[in-house]
């Protein structure tokens, strides 16, 4: 199978290719690796001519990153041309109907204080379609995030932070400045949650913030109708005193600007929580329920192109025993009785990424399946098929995200990815043209070209289980080019994350072609509780981590390392998050490997449970005695192979105490404990204001040389390696 993305390294082949010369990528260098440019994001304007897209970069010295727009051609008839350019960045792009284009920055403005500026909280900013700079249309002393426009009037939402006790914007700016002036920082909680993966949260609360055009407003406008292209715009607050309800919110705007249909968080007591659906007016900030299901947590609403209808997706509530399953849900707006009804309730997928087409007859729709992410078309129904059907629109080797429907519906718009290249844009036929046949996918001329991999990219299948409980497992395996019968190359098993998700879209975080590049095959396999096999898939693992999972990651390293281009006497295992968790849960249960990296990881669940973000969350997925049965500290005793722990301490969906705790076992109670003098085969590396990901460019390579450091120390046997001159 070869892919239709061009480049010398982008192939998918199922044997061992023919040898290449000697070859240098960007994986071969880290600093190569980490200034490459990665696209994110796809916006469509409402005449179908424009698209934009995110692009970061690296700053001067290759400490941070920075964010610009750029637009691409949908014709491909013309290069990528960049259209934003500052330090600070831009991002959350969104078009207005005349074209104008909305984004969000924190760059200084020129017409305003240096108080102002200094505050350094992005504002809302536009780019007039006919030219021109871009000048500032609203501002709010919290921030303007998750911008959205309507399709056809003048209006604008987007979310704000404001202080509980702040009536208006400069209320919340006095109070702000009180707080900062004071030196003060404490946070008094009467509610549950406090704090979301890598951030506190309040005293400040998310807003939902709204402006439409009235005949008759005293806006600045342009000649013959309204523009957002005004100084600034009388927003109103949607919701005023809307405590947690906005947490993570999922809104969209309608068509003509007059209701926004959003998420709404509902407290269930005992510290939890569930998402509702809500309509809220705004000329009359009403708000309305839509949907409020006590089973389940509702989100992604996205309204039809004539305002009538809402479609969203259906998570249902976990319990210890039952796995969550996720549905596409339509609910008729203009009904007041309507009660909602699932679309093609059979299909064993978990949809996402969903939007109409034009004429509101079908929705195009993501979902995971077999290691990759196609695109989907759900058809409403009729009388043949009350409950709608499902086409299968792309067939290829990749993962699909961002759908952007042209006006006429003949092609989607989409950003497309897996391990044999990073996010790109692509035109998806949905109705044949001449030599387009429907499902064909054109690369559009995009912001950077994809870099060149060290090696190839196949799959890895194999059977577990006999009888009625025989199923398969599969995963990709990204191998170097030297790797032969004869010169077999090491091989790292890498876990995911989730663990509901699939090994099918490329990571700049997690990307397994740098050890490639230092001569590793990668196995990144998807065992049990993986999306994108079914239910029952899912199913077999809940609750049961320490069993199915790894039954599964077992089985298909044995496929893996029974090939002649893999060498089974030099093997490592790692992971992150979950996939750290099943790490330490190896560790503890076989000594094959070499060597173990275990990153943000589970350890105690019993400690774990109380005092991650989600704590309710966590109640759902396991009672005490599963949490006891499948946790990783009970057998520390057992673990005789070498760990690189790693964590940082602003990761608050697995706490630093589980990276600490890990720690002090280790060295206290495994097979391998420290020596007289202290010291221990094992290894910590702690990034004290890093969060559950590693993202600072500097760390991200420290990480990844340590990783490497410890890999070829114990997996290639090359002695004790050369520390990053960062670290001291």
């Amino acid at each position: 199978m070869q892919p239709d993305v061009p480049g010398r390294g982008l192939r998918l082949v199922q044997d061992a290719p023919e040898q290449y010369p000697t070859l240098t990528t960007p994986f071969h260098d880290l600093d190569e690796y980490v200034r490459l440019p990665r696209m994110e994001g796809l916006v469509l304007s409402p005449d179908g001519s424009r698209l934009v897209t995110q692009v970061s970069t690296l700053n001067a010295d290759g400490t941070k990153t920075h964010t610009a727009l750029w637009e691409v051609y949908p014709t491909r008839a013309k290069p990528a041309r960049r259209l934003t350019r500052s330090a600070e960045g831009e991002s959350g792009a969104a078009f207005t109907p005349d074209g104008d284009l909305l984004f969000t920055s924190a760059r200084p403005n020129a017409d305003a204080s240096d108080e102002e500026n200094d505050r350094k909280t992005p504002a809302l900013w536009v780019l007039p379609a006919g030219g021109g700079e871009a000048r500032i249309v609203a501002s709010r002393p919290g921030g303007v995030h998750q911008v959205r426009t309507a399709r056809s009037s003048p209006a604008v939402v987007f979310t704000t932070k404001m202080l509980p006790r702040a009536a208006d914007g400069s209320a919340d700016q006095r109070l702000r400045t009180l707080r900062k002036d004071k030196k003060v920082s404490a946070i008094l909680h009467d509610s549950y949650p406090v704090r979301y993966w890598d951030r506190d949260l309040g005293p400040d609360t998310p807003h939902l913030l709204g402006w439409h055009f009235k005949a008759g407003d005293d806006v600045a406008r342009s000649v013959e109708v309204a523009s957002l292209s005004v100084e600034h715009l009388k927003v109103s607050d949607l919701t005023p005193n809307p405590g947690k309800a906005l947490l993570e919110a999922e809104f969209d705007l309608s068509p003509d600007g007059t209701f926004v249909v959003s998420t709404w968080q509902v407290p269930t007591g005992r510290g939890a929580s569930r998402t509702a659906l809500v309509r809220i007016d705004i000329d009359t900030q009403t708000r309305t329920v839509l949907v409020d299901d006590p089973d389940a947590d509702l989100g992604a609403p996205v309204i039809s192109p004539d305002g009538t209808r809402v479609a969203y997706r259906r998570t249902s509530l976990s319990t210890p025993h039952v796995a969550p399953r996720v549905t596409l849900e339509l609910l008729e707006l203009d009904d007041p009785d309507a009660r909602p009804r699932t679309l093609v309730p059979d299909w064993d997928r978990w949809p996402t990424c969903h939007q109409w087409l034009p004429d509101g007859s079908a929705l195009v729709v993501v979902a995971d399946q077999d290691g990759r992410a196609p695109v989907f078309q759900v058809n409403l129904g009729d009388a043949e098929n009350p409950d709608g059907t499902v086409e299968q629109i792309t067939h290829d080797d990749y993962c699909y995200s961002d759908l952007q429907v042209a006006p006429d519906a003949t092609v989607v718009y989409a950003m497309r990815t897996s391990y044999l290249a990073p996010n790109h844009p692509v035109r998806v036929q949905l109705e044949p043209a001449i030599n387009r046949p429907r499902g064909s996918v054109t690369v559009l001329r995009a912001p950077a070209g994809p870099p060149t991999l060290p090696g190839w990219l196949t799959e890895v299948r194999t059977s577990v289980g006999e009888g009625d409980d025989a199923h398969e497992v599969r995963g990709w395996l990204a191998m170097p080019d030297g790797a032969t019968a004869e010169e077999p190359a090491p091989l790292l098993l890498w876990v995911h994350g989730g663990p509901l998700s699939s090994w099918n879209a490329w990571s700049w975080r997690w990307n397994p072609w740098l050890m490639v590049a230092r001569g590793y095959g990668v196995l990144l396999p998807d065992p049990a509780l993986s999306t994108g096999y079914g239910q029952d898939f899912v199913q077999r693992g809940w609750g049961r981590w320490g069993e199915a999972p790894f039954e599964d990651l077992m089985a298909i390293t044995d496929a893996t390392v029974a090939r002649e281009d893999v060498d089974e006497t030099r093997t490592a295992a790692m992971g992150g998050s979950f996939g750290g968790y099943m790490a330490n849960w190896i560790a503890g249960h076989t000594d094959r490997f070499k060597a173990i990296v275990t990153h943000a990881s589970l350890w105690a669940l019993d400690q774990f449970g109380p005092t991650t973000d989600v704590a309710f969350y966590w109640a759902r997925e396991m009672t005490p005695e599963m949490a006891d049965a499948n946790s990783p500290h009970r057998y520390v005793a057992n673990i005789r192979t070498p760990m690189l722990v790693v964590h940082g301490d602003k990761d608050y969906r697995v706490p630093i105490g589980e990276g600490l705790r890990l720690w002090y076992d280790l060295l206290s109670a495994s097979g391998l404990p420290a020596d007289e003098d202290g010291r221990t085969v094992h290894r910590f590396l702690y990034f004290p204001d890093e969060n559950h990901w590693v993202l600072t460019p500097q760390h991200a390579k420290v990480w990844y040389e340590v990783v490497l450091g410890f890999l070829a120390e114990h997996v290639l046997g090359e002695g004790p390696q050369e520390l990053p001159e960062t670290l001291g």
